[in-house]
């Protein structure tokens, strides 16, 4: 590769996913207070799920009719679509099992409970050898140590809160409101249960979506198909569930708000660059921005929300910095190190396959 295609590499393959992921977390936080709010005022989550996919799912509906004219693809089969199946069946159930576990526990615990999704996703990526495992590599060690590094530090956030240093607007309403809300907490062993099963299906969402994107990269599309199924099914879990006709009206106010935000900016624009990230990065990558993700909403809720600063958040998102930055120079050192075996004297096989992996991303 010349100078200007190793720096357009590195853009695509590193500069880009960073700044594509902080940003959907950034975004992810505010679609979360939306929601919040929203479901204050009374908003059934069944219905926020199933109008918020159908949302996203229209915004998409032009994809695949444009995404076989832009690049070629393989043609449709029988294992694409029931991959996509599966992938809707697990997204579905994942929804529906977090928030019934919020429903029986906490927001604090789901968040806790969260922070093992890096954990679970590097398991299950060694297992189906999307990641490899062998500590006589620096890499590998270092993703490992790193990911224990970074759920480590998630969990001293969430669990951990230390002297008071900064004194936000809202500290007398979230200590009144923090009262009642402990104390009218309970089921918290079932709830915890709803939780973890939905973050084990999280790291598997990651898994069955990479590998879809081996088979069929065109990302606009997948999850157009995926926001279609998730909102049906969850249409379907809904006529059980909320049997209240007039829960399904929804009025020009807060919850119209958050669905039409979470499905433009949710379900379609942040469900497209994870599984865009996923295609270029892998699913370990991905997952890092979870634990993550908790120190970026201490810190906006600092700076915007008028929230209270203390020592435990400030210990806590300094391990999940130094955990995350472990993994990313593993991953950035396995990469280096891959370049340079592809770039060294090779067979002609192998120099074949090089040229057409520059040719294939050249075309994404």
């Amino acid at each position: 590769m010349t100078g200007d295609q190793r720096q357009q590499h590195f853009m695509y393959q590193d500069v880009l996913p960073f700044a594509a992921m902080v940003t959907m977390e950034c975004t992810n936080v505010g679609l979360n207070t939306l929601y919040k709010a929203a479901t204050l005022r009374g908003m059934s989550y069944h219905v926020f799920v199933v109008y918020s996919y159908a949302v996203a799912a229209l915004l998409l509906f032009p994809a695949p009719f444009f995404s076989n004219r832009s690049r070629v693809i393989p043609p449709v089969n029988i294992s694409i679509v029931s991959k996509i199946g599966l992938l809707g069946i697990i997204g579905c159930t994942s929804q529906i099992m977090g928030y019934t576990g919020i429903i029986y526990s906490s927001p604090t615990l789901a968040s806790a409970i969260s922070n093992l999704v890096p954990a679970f996703t590097f398991i299950l990526a060694v297992i189906f050898r999307m990641e490899t495992l062998s500590f006589a590599k620096k890499s590998c060690r270092a993703k490992l140590v790193g990911t224990v590094v970074s759920v480590t530090g998630a969990f001293v956030v969430t669990l951990y809160k230390g002297p008071k240093l900064i004194w936000g607007q809202s500290s007398s309403m979230a200590n009144s409101s923090s009262v009642l809300h402990d104390a009218s907490q309970s089921n918290w062993a079932l709830g915890g249960l709803f939780l973890t099963s939905e973050y084990i299906l999280v790291p598997l969402w990651y898994i069955v979506q990479t590998q879809i994107m081996k088979e069929y990269p065109a990302e606009l599309t997948v999850v157009f198909f995926y926001n279609f199924i998730v909102s049906l099914l969850a249409a379907i879990v809904g006529v059980f569930s909320e049997p209240d006709s007039s829960a399904w009206r929804i009025k020009p106010n807060i919850a119209l708000a958050s669905i039409l935000c979470s499905g433009v900016l949710g379900s379609g624009l942040n469900n497209s660059v994870h599984t865009w990230a996923l295609r270029i990065k892998g699913p370990l990558f991905v997952a890092m921005f979870k634990p993550l993700s908790i120190a970026i909403a201490v810190a906006m809720g600092v700076m915007f929300l008028g929230d209270d600063l203390y020592l435990g958040s400030v210990i806590g998102a300094t391990i999940i910095s130094i955990g995350f930055y472990t993994v990313m120079w593993g991953k950035a050192n396995e990469a280096a190190s891959k370049d340079e075996f592809m770039n060294s004297d090779s067979p002609p096989l192998l120099q074949h396959y090089k040229d057409n992996e520059n040719v294939d991303v050249e075309r994404s």
